[in-house]
């Protein structure tokens, strides 16, 4: 038989078991629901689902209200599902349950309730004029036509879609369908309609207009709330709906309608809706239930109105049963339990039928025992569950076996080891359980001393030797018949093993072999196994590490390679044929560095040092001679190796004071421990931890200036880095004086980021030296200054002006000009600027041009040719410019 080209699916249990032609009861697959069916539905057919496996394949049978459905008129069955033809409500409404069975047994599925939903029409009749009172309440009244199942109010106002809107004044109940008005105005007269939608058809109807007018006999005066609406005494409402209480009141004034829960809270849930007037539980539990209060209240009084609700639940199975096969004679213990709320009653069915105690069986709630069961007791079983809000089954399938002895056809051959015990086992399948003898060649076998039979039947032979080889004959029997099973069983030498070295000691990155070499009778082959703390090695997770090679049929060697911290542990070599299984162990230790101290604890912070503490790790079988104290910062390049007092810490010191730290910084500790492999893992850090502020101890760098507006002295600094403010506050103390005089001038510089300070005074000369130094402080106090550096004042515009200024024609467009720079001094020119202009024209309106530099002539160029030109000369600096030279 070819299967090419054939597509395979898994196949279900069910389909394996039909497949295999194994036979069991039915099961339901599909049981019916609960269905709502519109009378004016196009579809005419109402079908209710059922659907069982089983093999054989099951019959259907339906019931309505305990009666038998017949299948014929209008109703039919396709597989197991009823339809229904021209279904009514007369004939057809009520709770079916379907049955399914086969030879196996019968079972009965929950009960679906089958309604229909229909809108009726409102009478036709005119409807009465209500007259009231400006100011007293009124109800209109729906009277809804008959329906099924809910249906939603709504009122329309004069004329369809004018709807009248609920307000804390007007309500319409979604329970009794009327408008209730608290207190009627003038703009409330007019005709009120009731509209009825079908919550599943959308099928709507109008009422008959109701008009409503005020009486001309005066207003109504006030009084106090009388509640129109409410929600019932008790209110029982199944776990996980939505809980819908109404209460609504007439009165004048208004009365305002407030809640409350007795005894308790209102769920964080709940909702309030409608003015107040609904309250709406979602998701309704247990714990919701309780007395709940409306009170509606207004100037004129009060009045309150109680009722409980009442959570219920379904039931649930917390355990079910299962299918059984027993052994004619046995005893059937099943138990089933559900929870539910009323707590659930328990029933038992037989085949469809309910199981009463009799003297073999004995029902007590949940628990069904049958005792020495018989083949009459074979079928289905099912277990309901319910309380008065509903009902849950779980079936089960009891078999009693029936069948002569049967052993497996294999043959069975067993090999022993010289001195150790034998099981020969003898597990036939047969029911009830058989006798069991044993024999060997033609004589049966008497129990002794080394010999003997164990109740499961088993032969066990104790201490083996040559003598016990041969064929040994297993007999079972029972009412139905008889069978034997022949074990061949042959005796060996003892195997034995040896792993060498059993323990050594080497240092990580080192290679080392084990050696396992075993004795074993020549004719049995041997299989060897190499374990690692009694897990089997994965030579190919272990990234090369390990190599398996086989010297010798009996010899097997393990090479670990460069060998890691993690390898150290018990090595196991297990050789096994099939008579025996020995096993050896060698222990590889591994010295490595240290693994990573414990958690690192700072017990004390100061401004300068930090005394942490930690807990040592694994010395990984070398000492720990030393740690080494390790920080970072917020201002360094990752960790950094610290200062220590003592110094060196010790292998075996569990405390030390890091010292040298910055005042005022965050910082995060770790340790690092080390042997005479090497250094290790660092612990984890410590927690961040900042030290206590200290007055600063770093002064600026590179005071310097110069520079600046005329009578201004400018100095300059670098600031100084977060890292050494030590505190909060930080600033600058900027001290000066004039070269020659005693007392320092001292300025505030309150920016820790300021790189500068110019200071102002008309009083003394361009570059006029003075001593400048400054320093530092912060909230603790003020710190040291820098050096003393002579720093000159800004110097003046040039005073004097060039000399010697002279201009001679190079061609009828250029003109050269020269001229001698003034005296040394202050206010010594940076450059020049030379000025020209036509002897006919304005000075103002003349050109200018300046040397890059100090250079003392200058070429104009694109002049006009035949003129003559009024040139001056003047020095300038970053001051200003000096005087003219012409």
């Amino acid at each position: 038989m070819s299967f090419e080209g054939t597509l395979v699916f898994p196949l279900s249990r069910w389909e394996m078991a039909v497949w295999s032609r194994e036979e069991f009861g039915p099961v339901f697959v599909q049981e019916p629901h609960d269905a709502v069916f519109a009378l004016d539905s196009e579809e005419k057919k109402v079908m209710m689902s059922c659907e069982a496996r089983g093999n054989p394949v099951p019959v259907y049978s339906w019931f309505i209200n305990g009666t038998v459905v017949e299948a014929e008129n209008r109703y039919s069955l396709i597989d197991g599902n009823l339809i229904i033809t021209n279904a009514s409500e007369t004939a057809d409404y009520g709770r079916y349950q379907c049955k399914a069975e086969n030879s196996y047994g019968t079972v009965l599925s929950r009960d679906a309730l089958l309604q229909f939903a229909y809108l009726g029409s409102f009478s036709g009749r005119t409807r009465g004029g209500v007259s009231v009172r400006e100011g007293q309440g009124v109800v209109l009244m729906c009277t809804p036509p008959p329906h099924s199942p809910e249906i939603m109010y709504s009122w329309v106002f004069n004329e369809f879609p004018s709807f009248v809107a609920e307000d804390s004044r007007r309500f319409i109940s979604q329970v009794t369908g009327n408008l209730y008005v608290s207190k009627v105005q003038p703009s409330d007269v007019g005709s009120y309609i009731c509209l009825v939608k079908n919550t599943v058809t959308n099928a709507r109807v109008l009422s008959p207009p109701t008009p409503l007018t005020l009486r001309t006999d005066g207003l109504m005066g006030e009084y106090e709330p009388k509640i129109e609406v409410h929600f019932p005494l008790s209110v029982p409402a199944a776990r996980g709906v939505t809980v819908r209480l109404e209460c609504f009141a007439l009165g004048n004034p208004v009365p305002t309608i407030t809640w409350r829960k007795m005894n308790g809270n209102i769920p964080k849930k709940a909702r309030l809706r409608k003015s107040q007037a609904v309250l709406e539980i979602p998701n309704v539990q247990l714990e919701d239930s309780g007395t709940y209060e409306c009170k509606a209240e207004n100037p004129r009084g009060g009045t309150a109105f109680k009722g409980h609700i009442q959570v219920y639940t379904f039931p649930q199975w917390i355990s079910t049963i299962n299918d059984s096969q027993l052994d004619s004679g046995d005893q059937l213990h099943w138990e089933c339990k559900a929870t539910g709320k009323p707590r659930p009653t328990y029933r038992w069915l037989r085949n469809g039928e309910p199981l009463t105690p009799q003297s073999r069986v004995e029902v007590v709630n949940g628990e069904l025992i049958i005792q020495k069961v018989q083949q009459a007791d074979s079928g289905m079983y099912q277990c309901v569950a319910e309380n008065k809000y509903g009902a849950i089954y779980c079936s089960a399938e009891l078999k009693i076996l029936a069948s002569p002895p049967v052993f497996s056809p294999n043959p069975v051959r067993l090999i022993a080891t010289l001195g150790k015990d034998m099981l020969l086992g003898c597990r036939p399948r047969a029911s009830p359980k058989p006798r069991v003898t044993w024999r060997r060649g033609d004589r049966r076998i008497q129990p002794s001393r080394r010999i003997m039979l164990l109740r499961n039947n088993t032969l066990r032979i104790i201490n083996s030797t040559r003598s016990d080889e041969g064929n040994y004959v297993c007999r079972a029997e029972n009412q139905f018949g008889s069978a034997e099973m022949t074990a061949m069983l042959w005796v060996k030498e003892a195997m034995r093993v040896d792993l060498s070295p059993s323990r050594m000691e080497v240092t990580v990155g080192e290679s080392v072999v084990l050696s396992c070499r075993v004795s074993h009778d020549p004719s049995l082959d041997v299989a060897f196994q190499w374990l690692l703390n009694q897990q089997p090695l994965n030579f190919q997770q272990e990234g090369g590490h390990f190599e398996y090679t086989q010297t010798q049929s009996s010899t097997v060697d393990l090479m670990i390679r460069s060998i890691l911290l993690k390898h150290a542990g018990k090595y196991g070599c297990r050789a096994q044929t099939s008579a025996d299984t020995v096993f050896a162990e060698a222990e590889v230790l591994v010295r490595g560095p240290p693994g990573p101290p414990g958690v690192v604890i700072v017990e004390e912070i100061k401004d300068t040092t930090a005394t942490l503490s930690w807990s040592g790790g694994v010395d990984n079988h070398s000492p720990i001679s030393s740690y080494n104290l390790q920080a970072r910062s917020p201002f360094s390049l990752g960790w950094q190796t610290l200062r220590t007092d003592p110094e060196p810490v010790t292998g075996d010191m569990e405390s030390a004071m890091a010292v040298e730290l910055n005042p005022w910084v965050d910082y995060e500790f770790r340790v690092v421990a080390s042997n005479a492999i090497g250094t290790g893992d660092p612990s984890a850090p410590s927690r961040g931890v900042r030290t206590k502020e200290a007055v600063p101890s770093v002064v600026p760098a590179n005071v310097s200036g110069g520079n600046g507006r005329r009578h201004e002295l400018v100095i300059s600094w670098e600031p100084v880095s977060e890292e050494f403010q030590n505190g909060e506050g930080f600033g600058y103390i900027v001290a000066f004086r004039a070269n020659g005089t005693r007392g320092w001038k001292e300025k505030m510089v309150t920016s820790a980021d300021s790189t500068m300070y110019k200071y102002r005074d008309e009083t003394f000369p361009p570059l006029t030296p003075f001593e400048v130094k400054v320093g530092v402080y912060n909230n603790k106090g003020d710190g040291p200054f820098s050096g003393v550096v002579t720093v000159y004042s800004a110097e003046g515009e040039p005073r004097e002006a060039p000399s010697e200024v002279k201009a001679s024609s190079i061609s009828s467009s250029e003109i050269k000009v020269t001229w001698r720079p003034p005296n040394p001094g202050p206010g010594r020119p940076r450059g020049y600027e030379v000025s020209y202009t036509k002897d006919s024209e304005q000075e103002e309106s003349g050109n200018r041009k300046k040397t890059v530099g100090n250079e003392t002539s200058m070429v104009l160029t694109g002049l006009e040719g035949n003129s003559v030109y009024l040139i001056t000369v003047r020095g300038f600096n970053s001051i200003g410019q000096g005087s003219t030279a012409s």
